[in-house]
């Protein structure tokens, strides 16, 4: 199915409710560049990217979209494209250069004209605290290993929260520390650069700690907005029946899943499988009082979803998609691929139909626990030229995000099989073409295409449906 013309994005906007929010979402370090600039100082990123045979092609952050510069002209794509809410990211080391102590003043000054110019822009501001810049003098003292990071990350948001409470609608804490944990500590393939496989699990409760201490900071400074923690989720099967399978399918359902949502939404770890506590020993005890903080009341809960996840026993020896390491093969399992499915450029399952299924299973675990929920991050890169003349027809992307958000509205409709979820959202994954992380510029996801050369910024037709979609939604509840 492709939703293509003015009509089909009616039909859609027509399923949503009517205070259904509309978004794209955004990270400092994947758009602002100015790295040096304006008091910021470095992030583990800075330094894990000047590393060579880190990122693809030796691509560098340093300039990316130069977002930092270039703030009205991105601003004022966002008014034209007509959307309710901008999630973006505040950087760390921009605010606070050394992770603790002093504050920068040129860089509260940057988010005040960033906030300030969205609001008269008619956008929402979506605020995330921590999009993976940790700033470089924590990182050397362990990063998320270290319990002092989290301790340091709960007088950060304490700072932000003063300063932009008044203007910012909905904080989340932290982004994604699933991301953080598997790729930054366990297998090394984005910052910080560490392999550590299991060894890798403190950083889980140190990020889930610096949540509940982000929230209570947050609250303390009487933020007018709402608080959340967004995590990207994945539904996990077994590739066949055979036990070994179904056991490794739970294993990595925890350890993708449980282990983070269950001490936010419930105050509790999951219950580790006997076999697995070999591997989830480093994890060691956490104390009540740990599991109060990380328990905070919320007022919602992001969800990043992209894929489903297929996993069988032993160690694989199928290709490994661009933005997964070769320490993979010496985990206990192997992902198996859905090859039933279209593929995005990074090789992710084209699977909107796994997302109801996603959000029918954090109603099931979760029941009255589980607050409104917001997909906080949605979309798909594909190849594309590095230089266009005019409109990039993005039909991919506009049938992606079509169908995914499609599923979610289905899904959670009266009679839905998610219908117990709050749904109050979609954000698309992203305004533009930017730095992905150790893929550099060789993924794009935006609806704006983005010259890396000359920074000319071209919509693509993605972009255009999503404004029909956002004119739509406004039109039904005028």
């Amino acid at each position: 199915m492709t939703l293509e013309s003015t009509e089909s994005a009616t039909e859609l906007a027509n399923r949503m409710p009517p205070s259904f929010t509309l978004g794209v979402a955004a990270a400092a370090f994947q758009i602002e560049g100015a790295l040096t600039d304006g008091g910021r100082g470095p992030s583990g990123w800075d330094a894990f990217a000047e590393k060579p045979g880190t990122i693809m092609d030796g691509h560098s952050p340093a300039v990316a979209c130069d977002h930092y510069n270039r703030l009205p002209e991105d601003v004022a794509l966002l008014q034209d494209l007509g959307v309710d809410s901008y999630r973006f990211s505040l950087s760390w080391p921009r605010i606070q250069p050394d992770g603790r102590g002093a504050f920068n003043k040129e860089g509260l000054d940057f988010y005040d004209r960033l906030l300030d110019q969205l609001l008269a822009a008619g956008v929402s501001p979506m605020a995330t605290l921590y999009h993976w810049d940790t700033p470089l003098p924590l990182e050397h003292r362990g990063g998320w290993l270290n319990r002092e990071t989290a301790e340091r990350f709960g007088e950060y948001a304490s700072a932000a929260g003063e300063r932009f409470g008044d203007r910012v609608a909905q904080w989340v804490t932290l982004n994604e520390p699933v991301s953080v944990t598997l790729n930054g500590y366990a297998l090394g393939v984005h910052a910080p650069g560490h392999a550590l496989m299991f060894d890798a699990l403190p950083s889980i409760h140190h990020q889930l700690l610096a949540h509940g201490l982000g929230a209570q900071a947050l609250r303390a400074a009487g933020v007018s907005g709402g608080i959340g923690v967004t995590n990207l989720h994945a539904p996990v099967r077994p590739a066949t029946r055979k036990i070994g399978d179904r056991l490794v399918a739970h294993l990595y359902d925890l350890l993708m899943n449980r282990i983070y949502a269950d001490p936010v939404l419930l105050g509790r770890y999951p219950a580790l499988p006997l076999y697995a506590k070999p591997w989830l020993r480093s994890i060691g005890k956490i104390s009540d009082a740990d599991l109060r903080t990380i328990h905070q009341p919320l007022d919602f809960y992001g969800l990043n979803y992209y894929f489903p996840v297929k996993v069988a026993l032993g160690r694989g020896s199928a290709s490994i998609p661009a933005d997964v390491h070769k320490a993979v093969a010496r985990l206990p399992f192997h992902e198996v691929g859905y090859p039933e499915y279209s593929s995005t450029g990074f090789g992710w399952p084209v699977a909107p139909d796994h997302l109801g299924v996603l959000l029918k299973e954090l109603h099931d675990r979760y029941g009255q626990a589980l607050p409104p929920v917001y997909i906080t991050e949605g979309g798909a890169s594909f190849p594309e030229p590095d230089t266009v003349s005019g409109t990039l027809a993005d039909e991919e992307r506009v049938t992606y995000l079509a169908t995914h958000l499609g599923a979610a509205l289905d899904a959670t409709a009266p009679g839905g099989i998610a219908a117990g979820v709050d749904l109050r959202g979609y954000y698309v994954w992203t305004l533009m073409d930017n730095f992905e992380w150790a893929a550099g510029y060789s993924q794009r996801f935006g609806l704006v295409h983005v010259d890396f050369q000359t920074q000319e910024r071209t919509p693509k037709k993605s972009f255009y449906w999503y404004q029909a979609l956002s004119r739509a939604r406004k039109a039904k509840g005028a």
